[in-house]
């Protein structure tokens, strides 16, 4: 298996589809020393792949990165996602693949010192180094950001983590769902009277990703404003914070709490008196449709659309006031009525009526039959030599005279080692090729 691995490994390499002619985008000119595992920060580097930067990553063989033990895996078995596997092989992980793109990607054995002084050698020839380690891995291996200011002028050094690298709490270590927890975001989730139901995913990863991305890009536009380089410090935990913005000015200037036996709110809706206002079963088996009525007129369009029910002339549902009063009845009454109905039939229906309504959509919806995401150019597909062609989200923004640069889809494990090395850092054959059979590449 080993043996098979290097050689699809060397035929990819070796493939010039898989090497960039040139670096496009408005950040092309830029390489970047790429210590980042985990979403948290491969995330944010591939905002600055996906415009030209030339990212680096570095990883470990005998420490795979996360991404690349976990699901999905393509023709794999269905497994949870925190199922890993104990034997992966690690070229064909989706995640892992969503993760990279667009980056080169090489090993290094950060343990030896030999390992050491190439990374400091790659550094030297970079402006940009990121990393989302447990605090205190950078130091041990001796690449402070004094350090990284000797061995390249006027550095950006990206620093992601839980806590941040001061107080303290900054030698703790964090997941997304602790993440979540510890900035209050678990609380203020779930459906009222009932327990924190916390995330079914590490949200928090990929939202501490973009203020990460956020943090860099300041830092390059600092830089190129100044002259001078920044050590940026994020922490997740304050970036979820600052997602709490409007329920912390509430609990401070109104005293009200955040979990009772009416908040957090579920689907429903504080203000305006909107009602019905949620999400409500439709044919289908996990088949569901959310509708939002705020007045009278979209009152009696959805009552019309449903063909004038008994039940919608009740005097608990005869004003709006009445129908928010009264909204446990009322929705277990229409989503009787919906489940009757096919979704996105209904929702069509619904729109052309001027009520706000959408299908609750699944992956398969959104990859497969939404027409506005379809026509975005959100997914777009690359080829890869393990798991084949396989889509991608791309950034969900667009520029005029400007795009997304999709030159590669992520790189087999130590794909770029040897154009890295030789061709970037100077390392002779012979030196190369006893790096490898000593285990430092």
């Amino acid at each position: 298996m080993a043996a098979e691995r290097a050689a699809r490994t060397a035929a990819a390499a070796a493939d010039p589809k898989r090497r960039p002619k040139e670096w496009r985008g408005p950040l092309s000119g830029i390489r970047v020393t790429d210590f980042c595992w985990m979403g948290v920060g491969a995330c944010a580097t591939r905002i600055l792949a996906d415009f030209g930067a030339e990212v680096i990553r570095i990883e470990d063989r005998n420490r795979l990165d996360l991404p690349r033990r976990l699901p999905i895996y393509m023709n794999g078995p269905i497994r949870a996602y925190g199922d890993e596997l104990l034997d992966p092989d690690p070229d064909a992980a989706g995640m892992y693949n969503n993760y990279n793109r667009n980056k080169l990607g090489i090993t290094l054995n950060m343990r030896d010192p030999r390992g050491r002084k190439l990374a400091e050698r790659l550094i030297s020839l970079s402006s940009v180094v990121t990393e989302n380690f447990a605090p205190g891995v950078m130091e041990r291996w001796g690449l402070t950001y004094d350090r990284i200011c000797e061995l390249t002028p006027e550095p950006v050094m990206a620093r992601m983590s839980g806590y941040g690298h001061s107080g303290p709490h900054s030698h703790f270590r964090s997941y997304g769902p602790v993440v979540q927890a510890v900035s209050g975001l678990s609380h203020v989730s779930g459906l009222p009277g009932r327990e924190p139901s916390g995330w079914g995913l590490s949200y928090m990863d990929n939202m501490a990703a973009f203020y990460n991305g956020i943090g860099l890009l300041m830092a390059i536009y600092h830089r190129n404003n100044t002259g001078k380089g920044s050590e940026v410090d994020v922490s997740a935990i304050e970036a979820g914070i600052g997602l709490l913005g409007p329920i912390m000015l509430d609990v401070s200037m109104n005293g009200k709490k955040t979990r009772s036996p009416d908040f957090p709110l579920g689907n429903r809706i504080e203000y305006p008196d909107a009602a019905p206002h949620g999400v409500y079963p439709t044919q289908g088996e996990d088949r569901w449709i959310a509708i939002a009525i705020f007045n009278e007129a979209e009152w009696q369009a959805l009552v019309a659309e449903l063909g004038d029910p008994g039940w919608a002339s009740d005097p608990r549902f005869a004003t709006q006031p009445a129908r928010f009063a009264n909204q446990d009845a009322l929705d277990e009454l229409l989503g009787a009525a919906t489940a009757e109905r096919e979704r996105y039939d209904l929702m069509h229906r619904l729109q052309h009526r001027s009520v706000a309504a959408a299908v609750v959509q699944n992956a398969e919806d959104i990859n497969e039959n939404d027409e506005q995401v379809a026509q975005s150019g959100v997914f777009f597909e690359l080829d890869h030599p393990v798991i084949g062609p396989a889509k991608f989200e791309g950034m969900p923004i667009r520029f005029s005279g400007m795009e997304q640069h999709n030159w590669r889809s992520a790189p087999l494990l130590g794909e770029d080692n040897h154009q890295v090395f030789t061709e970037i850092l100077g390392v002779s054959e012979d030196e190369y090729h006893q790096l490898v059979d000593e285990g430092v590449i």
